[in-house]
């Protein structure tokens, strides 16, 4: 069940890049574009947690993923 929840949200995430990506190709607006990249950020890192191991210790750093698209949000802001 968890990974259809993660594969559920990581392509919703994607979707939502996509859109933001087409925005930005219709008025060049930088904070589409960053927007779009954070969100596929987002899409990586539901992807990656879904096909890794709950027990793994290496899913902490996955995390650093998540930090970076939140971080790429607040630039754009």
């Amino acid at each position: 069940m968890r990974d259809l929840l993660s594969g559920a949200l990581a392509a919703g995430t994607l979707t939502i890049a996509l859109f933001f990506f087409r925005f930005w190709r219709q008025t060049n607006d930088r904070l589409f574009v960053l927007f779009a990249v954070a969100f596929a950020l987002l899409a990586l890192n539901a992807a990656t947690l879904g096909l890794t191991d709950p027990s793994n210790e290496f899913r902490v750093a996955i995390y650093g993923i998540r930090l970076a698209a939140f971080l790429v949000i607040l630039y754009a802001i």
